[in-house]
């Protein structure tokens, strides 16, 4: 390990060093609940001293679904400027089919996911079959129901192997806070697969596509004066510090229980990120001003 994560209390100890922000959405902004009322207060305080948001999701919906998920959330318009998302990644992905991958997938997927990520697959061009046995990909978003266990999809991939499909996962995280609850996400079972042997395809952070689109995003904006901000060690913190830009790291997301709720410590902080990758620039328990 080299190098010791900054800890601070607020993001307004650092905003001035930075022109934009790429700011994580569930666990950060919201619990899939509720907003967080000094993260939305963080947000606007960055936004009335000229600094551009965009919040960078890892929900396997399209852009336009999780803005109207925050406005019915009540977390307002004014805090964020652009909205990105691993759904919208892996919309694009499909539509276009602009490398060799996705090219050759052909139209028929079978949907491993739950209904309210159907924008992922609406409007492109796919037809979702019903059975394994009918598709020529599996698209992943996620458990069929929140509280589902992996080993629930072990019969289900191993059929896949067997087709020989290839997978497309529109949501990389491993996990994710619901309230109070911790429930597998699509990466998890993207993850299973590839040990099973399936070929994968990701979509959303820490993969570099999903981070060009922001930059597009922030045209105008150098790198060296964009921070990324999240509590995944894996996804948030990793995807920024790999496209060469700072990462401030939310401590009391889905890291919480390796870390605690207590007073940071700095050299327990950067040994935990260490063992996973790249070094947060900085540390703060969760998003405030």
């Amino acid at each position: 390990m080299t190098g010791i994560v900054k800890i601070i209390a607020g993001i307004s100890e650092i905003a001035d060093c930075y022109d934009g922000f790429l700011v994580d959405l569930w666990g950060c902004v919201h619990n899939g609940t509720e907003p967080f009322p000094a993260a939305v207060d963080a947000l606007l305080h960055l936004s009335n001293i000229g600094k551009r948001v965009c919040l960078l999701s890892n929900g396997p919906r399209r852009g336009n679904v999780l803005i109207e998920r925050m406005d019915n959330m009540g977390v307002p318009k004014e805090a964020y400027h652009y909205v990105m998302s691993s759904g919208e990644a892996t919309w694009q992905a499909l539509n276009d089919r602009s490398d060799d991958f996705h090219a050759a997938l052909g139209r028929r997927a079978y949907r491993i996911g739950p209904h309210r990520d159907a924008s992922v697959h609406q409007d492109n061009g796919l037809e979702m079959v019903g059975s394994i046995n009918k598709a020529e990909f599996i698209l992943c978003t996620g458990p069929f129901d929140n509280a589902d266990p992996l080993s629930d999809y072990e019969d289900m991939l191993m059929e896949a192997i067997g087709c020989n499909l290839p997978m497309v996962c529109a949501n990389p995280d491993l996990v994710v806070h619901i309230g109070d609850n911790l429930y597998i996400c699509g990466g998890t079972i993207a993850k299973r697969y590839e040990e099973l042997g399936g070929k994968v395809a990701y979509h959303g952070k820490p993969h570099a596509s999903v981070y060009r689109e922001c930059f597009r995003l922030l045209d105008g904006v150098s790198k060296n004066r964009i921070l990324g901000v999240g509590d995944a060690l894996r996804t948030d913190v990793c995807g920024a510090r790999n496209q060469g830009i700072d990462a401030l790291f939310l401590t009391t997301g889905i890291h919480i229980d390796e870390i605690g709720s207590g007073a940071l410590e700095a050299d327990k902080v950067s040994a935990l990120a260490a063992s996973i990758g790249p070094l947060p620039t900085y540390a703060m328990p969760h998003l405030a001003w």
